[in-house]
């Protein structure tokens, strides 16, 4: 008596629904992290740490817990608005408005609050639904207009570029109170061996989970498969268009996050976040995040971003006059794009598969007497085939 067996249990090499494992998944712990660290996103974690022992080396003051945590906090403006950036490049889009986003908001807050404290709940809401504003304006006018997300964002780049200096005239203008300021330059002081841990680097890592649990959600998985190919996406039902506008909002809170941040060490003044689309972008790129969409790690953004900042503090120590510091970006977004193209691709390549050896040629050898031959047809049975009953 036979027992019917399920696909995959008992069978070496196949899972439960009896498929063979991805590579990815093969493997114990050590194996999946070196695996992990070859690919783009994984390499700049590897980027980071060579870059802290560079610095360190050039500077020994720097590795020390107090000056590291402050230096976590200084980057967390930059590393939070990459990760806003990377739900639109993930997606298959640009947003160049990241910068002027920054500076409005910066703007905003230094004119609406002052010295009043009980107008700072306010005026952050404010600044909260006018992110999200700019966020829908951006995504709706890709999506439903169909006009490409690198006009539509430099169109708004431009108009609320414009609007900062018509009401600032191009001059540092507001002041506001103290205990606003507290959110980017403040923190939670006497902690044994770090001194203080800097408020920013708290906002930093509440923003990374949420942004980690984000891209664990069916939202997640879904912005990345429309990166990959919109078109699929949109026969398998995703409304791609509110899918695209979302990551656009997500984009435009992160830079009113690193704005208010920002207003705490860098003060109120029109150039606050000039250039900041651009430093973003360079992060996500650098962080090994495909342009085109569909590839990457939120998690390898923030790093991408940790790895730019160390690398000018590396140039500073070593003396190199800050002019260069475009120029810089500008290389290391060409390498990046294009190497990271090249590992995504081939690692989606697949594997050319072995040719099976030839197969022997039969060897003829006579027929014995008495034994049918392959060719002899088999005699049926009498009363099954031939009629006979």
């Amino acid at each position: 008596m036979s027992t019917a067996t399920t696909p995959g249990l008992g069978t070496p090499g196949l899972d439960r629904s009896g498929r063979a494992p991805l590579a990815e998944h093969q493997g114990g712990l050590g194996r999946r992290t070196v695996r992990a660290l070859g690919t783009p996103g994984g390499a700049v974690f590897v980027l980071v740490l060579a870059l802290l022992v560079a610095v360190i080396v050039a500077n020994p003051n720097f590795g020390e817990p107090g000056s590291l945590i402050r230096f976590f906090g200084r980057t967390a403006p930059i590393a939070i608005a990459a990760m806003g950036q990377y739900f639109v490049i993930v997606s298959g889009e640009f947003d160049l408005s990241m910068g002027s986003v920054v500076t409005m908001q910066v703007v905003i807050s230094g004119n609406l609050i002052g010295q009043d404290e009980s107008k700072i709940l306010q005026v952050m809401a404010l600044m909260v639904g006018l992110g999200i504003l700019v966020g829908l304006v951006n995504g709706l006018a890709t999506t439903l207009l169909r006009v490409p997300s690198f006009i539509v964002t430099l169109g708004t780049m431009l108009a609320l570029s414009g609007l900062v200096l018509y009401l600032t005239g191009g001059a540092a203008t507001g002041n506001p109170v103290d205990s606003f300021r507290q959110i980017g330059r403040g923190g939670i002081r006497d902690v044994p061996v770090l001194e203080i841990i800097p408020y920013p680097a708290i906002i930093l890592v509440v923003t990374a989970l949420l942004a980690v649990w984000l891209m664990r959600r069916p939202f997640g998985r879904t912005l990345i498969a429309a990166g990959d190919n919109a078109e699929t996406a949109h026969l398998s039902g995703t409304r791609v268009w509110w899918l695209k506008t979302r990551a656009f909002v997500l984009s435009s809170l992160a830079a009113t996050v690193a704005g208010i941040i920002l207003v705490g060490y860098a003060g109120v003044h029109p150039s606050v976040g000039r250039g900041y689309e651009f430093t973003a972008i360079t992060a996500v790129v650098l962080g090994g995040v495909v342009l085109g969409g569909g590839r990457g790690w939120v998690l390898s953004a923030a790093a991408g971003a940790f790895a730019l900042e160390l690398l000018f503090t590396l140039l500073n120590f070593l003396g190199v006059a800050s002019t260069w510091r475009d120029t810089v970006q500008g290389v290391i977004i060409i390498l990046a794009v294009a190497a990271a193209g090249r590992a995504w691709t081939a690692g989606r390549r697949p594997k050319r598969p072995v040719p099976d050896p030839p197969a022997e040629p039969a060897r003829h050898t006579p027929d014995s007497p008495g034994t049918p031959r392959a060719t002899d047809p088999t005699p049926p049975a009498p009363g099954t085939t031939t009629g006979e009953n």
